[in-house]
């Protein structure tokens, strides 16, 4: 198998990532942060040597980085953690259903009202100025994706946060395809929260994810329960990362994670991955643009884009195209991509498309090969 679906999970993972995921369920039997034991004490030296990477990497504080299950986990706790009732809220055109629907469910329940804001990928100065237009007193939050799980378009999140906090907005950003392969410096960027998956760029499990707080701003918890600490107190800790960790952590898959982090840093740093990945895009970009019948998706003059690529070939449904390469070996992601809006927006809410996300593992063989069973189709192969 032929594996270009990095966007949804990267695979194969490090050695390193695999070897520590069994070594923790072999050998570290504890659970962090509930005994006085060897094996809970080591279990949560591994926790918190995590969340020391994660901040180094983040440019966030070590207790600000909360364990979360996943992206959308993360996302969901903050913003409903954030958003208080009567707010606005500003979003962007080419948002994740990780975004609009718990706005949408929010809105459902009077709690708040959001719009979505028009990107021009070719234009950051129009996409940020477009944020400014739709800013008015009641705008208390915008949320957005650093880079659009279909397109690659990457936002100009550095200017939208300056904007954010000349004007005290709360600014959540989604990193579910820019952890990793992309330098985020929340300080810098004036990111209030960040939200990452453990298991797409940062090559930890599946099961990990985080939400990393700047100290600004702390969200209302979704849960309450058992964190280790304040037992004897009835009400949730206050202070993170203790207020957002109820029941037990998913030590394994922070083992791993912490080995996906340390792999990348060996491997040269976020800069490394994005040039490796990057290259692969474009090389092929350049042989699906000279075949007739295929149409690309993202704006090949953008001059910084996540290293995404998306297309169709010819009348062709983008999920036929999926099942016939996946018959011949070649796994990529077809259809909607859990981004209706981004669809709606591009022009590809009938036929979806077909997303290829390479890895640092893929090779120009990889390429080559998926360039050629496209090239078959678009010549007119029974599909």
């Amino acid at each position: 198998m032929i594996y270009l679906d990095n966007g949804a999970t990267s695979f194969p993972k490090p050695c390193c990532v695999t070897e520590s995921v069994l070594r923790t369920v072999r050998y570290s039997g504890g659970s962090p942060g509930r005994g006085g034991h060897s094996n809970s004490i080591k279990a949560g030296e591994t926790v918190y040597r995590t969340r020391e990477l994660l901040g180094e990497m983040f440019s966030c504080e070590a207790d600000g980085v909360v364990f979360t299950d996943n992206c959308t986990t993360a996302l969901n706790t903050a913003i409903k953690g954030v958003c208080k009732k009567g707010d606005r809220v500003l979003t962007s055109s080419l948002e994740h259903n990780s975004v609009l629907r718990p706005l949408e469910k929010l809105k459902q329940q009077g709690i708040i009202t959001y719009e979505t804001v028009k990107i021009n990928p070719l234009c950051d100065s129009e996409t940020v100025r477009n944020f400014k237009e739709m800013t008015d007193n009641n705008t208390k939050v915008i949320v957005c994706t650093f880079a659009s799980n279909v397109f690659g378009t990457v936002l100009p999140i550095e200017e939208i946060g300056r904007f954010c906090r000349e004007k005290d907005i709360i600014f959540i950003v989604d990193g579910a395809q820019a952890a990793g392969a992309f330098e985020i410096d929340m300080k810098k960027m004036n990111i209030d929260i960040l939200c990452i998956p453990g298991h797409k760029g940062l090559f930890g499990p599946s099961g990990t994810g985080a939400m990393l707080l700047s100290g600004r701003v702390m969200p209302e918890e979704l849960t309450q329960g058992g964190t280790g600490s304040y037992s004897m107190d009835k009400n949730q800790p206050a202070s993170a990362p203790d207020r957002y960790e109820s029941g037990t952590l998913n030590l394994p898959g922070i083992a791993g994670l912490n080995s996906g982090i340390s792999f990348i840093r060996r491997f040269g740093g976020e800069k490394a991955v994005h040039q490796k990945e990057t290259a692969l895009i474009k090389l092929l970009e350049e042989d699906l643009s000279v075949i007739k019948g295929v149409k690309l998706y993202p704006y090949m003059n953008s001059a910084v884009r996540s290293p995404i690529l998306s297309f169709n070939i010819g009348d062709y449904h983008s999920e036929e195209v999926g099942a016939y390469l996946d018959k011949n070996g070649i796994a990529v992601r077809a259809g909607y991509h859990c981004a209706g809006l981004a669809h709606s927006n591009y022009g590809t809410a009938y036929s979806g498309c077909v997303r290829v996300t390479p890895g640092i593992f893929n090779s120009i063989k990889d390429i080559k090969n998926l360039v050629f069973y496209c090239n078959k189709i678009a010549l007119g192969k029974n599909l």
